[in-house]
């Protein structure tokens, strides 16, 4: 990334976040900049980039702008999904597009009352006579709401199980059987976004609501096999991308925030300020670390060690944002001074999937088997 880029990412950010409109500049940079197209390989316009780079990449974007950031993730994860479960007519006609930056996608999983695991969707697709599906039901909390051109959105093609609607049985912890993938472009007729809704962080990240009401799609879009969604899913975290390389982008972005108010305040001659700045690089440099490690898939189980790095990374930001906070005082306690948008940035990572909660729940559930 540019110095260039950064910087305009950077003002994006801060105007984003005192409108809390979908920041649709940031999204134009991301497009122009060529990063669209990291997660996917030369045969497609991309530049071959393993999960490694893609966290390198999510990190720089996040320590000057978050929203850019998820809107950047999800779209890999997407695009990677893409690579791995499409027909070959489906990345022939998709991944070209992805990697060029014609073309954002977003993930549209969540949905009211289904619970961090999606385990109970009312999101349905059914089929039709002519083997297309149509899709009705609403997704909430969806990055990118309004401004991706195709969505993957996650639907009930079948009739769940009962240990697996109330989790339980041998399922994987994330989704349920009879669950399948569709990517849906934004302008396919019956799908609505909604940009209402008002976060308290990543107020530029265009979260909100994706409703799908007589959707027709043709089973050309559908991803992976009928019912397979869940075990798509599971394979997700062992990619080695995560999340935890957006709360590392937040907390190095605090971390030289702290350093130049000590600097500016003359602070650094004091040596408690001194080793409070060493103790909080230090745990900016522990994230990065485990983060660093889930890229690599170095682990003995690389989804197990994906999981760790989304949770140690998201606490050790929010803990090195407040005590930045502390160190900044009164200087800090200004609405908009940009220490108060990484505290509520911050806080987002813990709550998106897999929700902190729910990644402890998937580390734990290995221990019964």
């Amino acid at each position: 990334m540019t110095a260039a880029v950064r910087e305009r990412l950077a003002a994006c950010a801060q105007a984003a976040d005192a409108s809390g409109e979908p920041d649709r500049d940031a999204v134009a940079l991301l497009r122009e900049s060529g990063m669209l197209g990291l997660a996917l390989p030369y045969e497609y316009g991309g530049t071959a980039a393993d999960a490694e780079g893609l966290n390198t990449a999510v990190e720089q974007v996040a320590q000057v702008n978050a929203s850019a950031a998820i809107m950047l993730f999800q779209h890999y994860a997407v695009s990677r999904r893409v690579l791995e479960h499409g027909s070959p007519a489906l990345r022939r006609r998709l991944l070209p597009r992805l990697a060029r930056g014609d073309w954002l996608a977003a993930s549209a999983w969540s949905e009211t009352g289904a619970g961090a695991n999606k385990k109970q969707l009312s999101t349905t697709a059914r089929r039709t006579p002519d083997g297309g599906w149509v899709l009705d039901g609403a997704k909430a909390f969806t990055t990118s709401a309004g401004l991706a051109d195709v969505y993957l959105v996650l639907a009930q093609t079948e009739e769940p199980a009962a240990d697996s609607r109330a989790g339980g049985g041998s399922d994987t912890g994330y989704g349920a059987v009879g669950q399948t993938f569709f990517l849906v472009a934004a302008d396919t007729p019956g799908l609505v976004p909604d940009t209402s809704l008002r976060l308290t962080g990543m107020r530029g990240s265009a979260t909100g609501f994706v409703s799908v009401h007589d959707c027709q799609v043709s089973d050309a879009t559908r991803l992976g096999p009928v019912g397979a969604a869940a075990s798509i899913i599971a394979g997700v975290r062992d990619s080695g991308a995560t999340l935890g390389a957006v709360s590392v982008g937040v907390a190095q972005a605090a971390l030289d925030l702290a350093h130049r108010h000590a600097e500016r305040r003359g602070l650094t001659a004091l040596q408690a300020v001194r080793h409070q700045l060493v103790d909080l690089a230090t745990e900016v440099e522990a994230a990065r670390a485990v983060v660093e490690r889930a890229g690599r898939r170095s682990a003995a189980d690389p989804g197990i060690a994906t999981l760790h790095s989304k949770l140690f990374a998201s606490s050790a930001a929010e803990r090195v944002v407040a005590a930045v906070e502390r160190l900044l005082g009164s200087a800090g306690y200004v609405a908009s001074h940009e220490i108060n948008r990484y505290d509520r940035d911050a806080r987002a990572v813990a709550l998106m999937g897999p929700t902190n909660d729910l990644c402890k729940e998937l580390v734990s559930l290995t221990w019964n088997r």
